[in-house]
């Protein structure tokens, strides 16, 4: 098609738009509706993506942890299998051999039900004690708020300090400062050295509900002598992430003194094993977008069909005196095409912008930047044409097909 021939099919199909616009408009709704749903819940996808990817990276998405096989199994016969704890000689010699690039913390948690004072205020009994070195806050996705961290000196001599979860230090000190106040846990009276920003709950459990020790004074204050010390190791990518679990796998294995034909009595978990299951089930929803988007542009296009056949019965005169003037049968073709396709890109341009502003509202509570999820909108543009293509082609032939003699007869 020439460009002039494609300019004055594109001018007449605006103006017999325009002739009709309250039809139009409809249909450019329904269009729109559809696509708007597709591209705003896959923006809303893509954003849900980042937020979980985002958030798991924060609370250690590079990490994974060493802890102790679960305990008391069935085995045949009846009998109980036990795994051995992690003692704290071999987590130790873990942290000093271990040779992959990687920052190594060692952490035990001494109990989830402590009870904690400050002057005469009482926390409930769900506080959890946690021993952790100089690597700990990183490896656990932890940052500080208020105050410092751990000193080497406080960590070799297991000093009575301690650092306060965002819930914990605000039951107590509200929006003052806690540093240098003291607590008790237990028995004991620990000096508060800083506090930690909120990290949130999962699944009813809550991370700020953390009053954190260096671990040497857990070890001599709270922790039995079977105490099963927990590894956690931060890889400094997420491409170092699979080798650096395979290196610690067989690393551990030689520290448990396992020889080949024995399993592992230790597991390796990763931290973002959640996030992926999260993103995973997201599949099922951008599926279940596309089938309702589908089913809208299909309503859409039977729509846009009748309108555009009513609109060659209505027509017939014109098409008859265009015809008597020398225009060719492809001509009023591509004339109809061209009005169905426009149609539908008008519907799919104002559906995808609203989608994305919908997606991106969404982003914004979330703290996240502007997300344009291209390659829908590039699909989206392409259902559109396919729409309109199908939608018109009926009329489209029906209309190049008129005989121009009748055509002029037609009251």
């Amino acid at each position: 098609m020439k460009l002039g021939l494609f300019i004055e099919n594109l001018s007449m199909a605006i103006v017999a738009i325009r002739s009709q616009m309250l039809r139009a408009v409809l249909t450019i709704l329904i269009i729109a509706i559809g696509i708007g749903a597709l591209v705003g819940i896959l923006t809303a996808i893509d954003v849900m993506k980042d937020g979980i990817t985002g958030n798991f990276t924060s609370m250690g998405a590079n990490t994974f942890n060493i802890r102790n096989r679960g305990s008391g199994m069935r085995m045949g016969g009846g009998r109980r299998k036990t795994f051995e704890t992690i003692s704290w000689f071999q987590a130790e010699r873990f942290k000093r051999e271990f040779r992959f690039p990687a920052a190594v913390s060692i952490s035990c948690t001494a109990t989830w039900n402590a009870t904690a004072r400050h002057g005469s205020q009482k926390s409930n009994p769900n506080i959890i004690i946690t021993g952790g070195d100089e690597y700990f806050m990183q490896t656990s996705g932890y940052e500080l708020e208020e105050g410092r961290g751990f000193s080497q000196q406080e960590l070799l001599s297991g000093s009575q300090v301690v650092i306060l979860g965002y819930e914990l230090k605000n039951r107590f000190f509200g929006e003052k400062s806690c540093v240098d106040q003291l607590i008790s846990l237990g028995p004991v009276k620990y000096k508060v050295i800083g506090s930690m920003k909120e990290k949130g709950s999962s699944f009813g459990f809550s991370g700020d509900k953390i009053a954190l020790l260096p671990l040497k004074n857990v070890r001599h204050q709270f922790a039995p002598a079977d105490m099963s010390y927990v590894i956690n190791v931060l890889a400094g990518s997420p491409e170092m992430l699979n080798p650096a679990i395979e290196e610690a796998t067989g690393f551990f294995r030689v520290v448990r003194g396992l020889n080949v034909r024995e399993q592992d009595n230790f597991e390796v978990t990763k931290s973002d094993s959640l996030a992926v299951m999260l993103i995973d089930n997201l599949k099922y929803v951008s599926i279940a977008a596309t089938i309702i988007a589908i089913i809208t542009l299909l309503g859409a296009a039977i729509g846009l069909m009748n309108i555009m056949l009513v609109s060659v019965t209505e027509r017939i005169r014109e098409i008859g005196i265009r015809k008597a003037l020398g225009a060719r049968s492809s001509s009023i073709r591509n004339q109809f095409l061209i009005e169905a396709i426009l149609i539908c890109q008008i519907g799919g341009i104002a559906g995808i912008f609203f989608g994305v502003l919908i997606g991106n509202i969404l982003s914004m509570s979330f703290d996240l930047g502007l997300v344009l999820p291209w390659v829908w909108i590039i699909v989206s543009a392409v259902l559109c044409f396919i729409v309109g293509l199908l939608s018109g082609i009926i009329p489209a032939m029906k209309a190049a097909r008129l005989d121009p003699i009748e055509a002029l007869r037609f009251e």
